[in-house]
């Protein structure tokens, strides 16, 4: 066997699945019979059964690889699209979580001379934060560890602590953008240089900045990094300096992108993203089924790298709404809202009426009830959706309060209830 470091994608990923099936209760029934050595060819693959986030939920424990004694750090999913799941990390796939970042940031342009803020949470068993933490500190770059929220605090650390790599949600961006604007701050003097963007899309599906990226690179002359990751698979997929998709980082991840009937789609078309974590120690997943639609590319960037590269999510197959017969994403509602300046906050519900039918509601603040922009807001509806939704009015610091929420992670654009 070749070391790690010399071996192809499909012999890593059938070490991988071969480590599975010895060591992980559910890949030992699942891979049953399957013998992973260089007979088993890389057309064999459809062979393989996929992995569910319901087939972890259900019993979360038999996906452990490692006895428990040797798991160092438990991380949980987000819960956005379903019940949270527990993923164990061991030492090694700590080391493996610092690869992953460091490799990331190095994408983007950071070296050890940046200083990064982190505008997202570090406990909360969330994954992102300690994961950048941990790839800055390998990058051998400085960390200030703000946490979300408080636009104040955040300003008060940019002015005096001069970083120049922030690390946070686009649309609480917006926040700080606002603030600065009241309170006299100088954007385009600050020391900022480059937002890591997490969570939320940043670009169109051409891979220009949608309506969120712009409202924010009008007023700040930064330059913006899309970034998608989910914490099953921990690892991330990242923006380099070229901005035609985020690399895929072949050494941690095997990566599918498959239409509806499970076969590859082809450069420039858009299919499910399915992963493989190669080298993970702890709770290695096969062929796992993220949900997420997307556009991959397989053609070399022009950064010179041949890695695939993925388009920002299109949207995900368990949050596709179905209102007064027009299938909608919640990416598409998100747009438009993002591209009025007079909406810094707002909320999408969608719950169930007594038929068992979509209904769609808008949370907006207060001052936009009777401001003369509603109008263009209908109208927008009208012609992006086809549809308009039902809008509800809050006072500023509620809706705040209802979309960045203490306990949650990320901010709550949308629920579904």
């Amino acid at each position: 066997m070749p070391h790690e470091e010399e071996m192809t994608a499909w012999e890593h990923f059938c070490a991988t699945a071969r480590y599975a099936q010895q060591h992980s209760p559910f890949y030992r029934n699942a891979l049953n019979g399957i013998q992973f050595d260089a007979t088993f060819e890389l057309s064999q693959l459809h062979t393989l059964p996929f992995t569910t986030k319901e087939d972890v939920s259900k019993d979360n424990q038999s996906f452990l690889a490692v006895p428990m004694n040797e798991v160092a750090e438990y991380v949980t999913t987000s819960g956005t699209s379903g019940e949270p799941i527990t993923i164990f990390l061991t030492k090694k796939d700590l080391d493996r979580l610092a690869k992953n970042e460091h490799e990331s940031l190095a994408l983007t342009g950071a070296t050890s001379a940046d200083i990064f803020q982190l505008m997202t949470t570090i406990d909360k068993q969330f994954m992102a934060g300690l994961a950048y933490y941990l790839g800055v500190q390998s990058l051998g770059g400085g960390m200030i560890r703000i946490g979300p929220g408080v636009p104040a605090l955040q300003w008060r650390s940019i002015l005096l602590n001069q970083p120049t790599v922030l690390i946070a949600v686009p649309s609480f961006i917006i926040t700080l953008i606002d603030y600065a604007k009241s309170h006299g701050i100088d954007l385009r003097s600050s020391s900022v240089r480059s937002i890591v963007c997490i969570g939320e899309a940043i670009r169109e599906e051409d891979l220009t900045l949608n309506v969120l990226g712009r409202r924010i690179t009008d007023d700040w002359p930064v330059e913006l990094f899309s970034t998608y990751a989910s914490t099953e698979m921990a690892a991330a997929f990242t923006e380099c300096t070229a901005h035609q998709g985020c690399h895929l980082n072949a050494s941690l991840l095997f990566l599918e992108v498959l239409d509806d009937d499970g076969q590859p789609v082809s450069n420039g078309e858009s299919g499910e993203i399915v992963v493989t974590t190669l080298g993970t120690e702890g709770m290695p997943l096969i062929r796992y089924k993220t949900g997420d639609i997307t556009h991959v590319y397989y053609d070399p960037c022009s950064c010179g790298r041949k890695s695939p590269r993925l388009g920002p999510i299109v949207g995900r197959k368990n949050q596709m709404i179905k209102y007064k017969g027009t299938t909608i994403f919640p990416r598409s509602i998100f747009e438009i809202f993002d591209s009025f300046a007079e909406i810094t906050c707002y909320k999408v519900e969608v719950s169930k009426d007594y038929l068992g039918n979509d209904t769609l509601t808008v949370l907006l603040e207060r001052n936009i009830e009777h401001s003369g922009i509603m109008p263009s807001v209908v109208e927008a509806c009208q012609s992006q959706l086809r549809v308009v939704p039902h809008f509800i009015y809050l006072e500023n610091d509620y809706l705040r309060s209802q979309v960045f929420k203490s306990n949650i992670r990320k901010p709550e654009k949308i629920l579904f209830k």
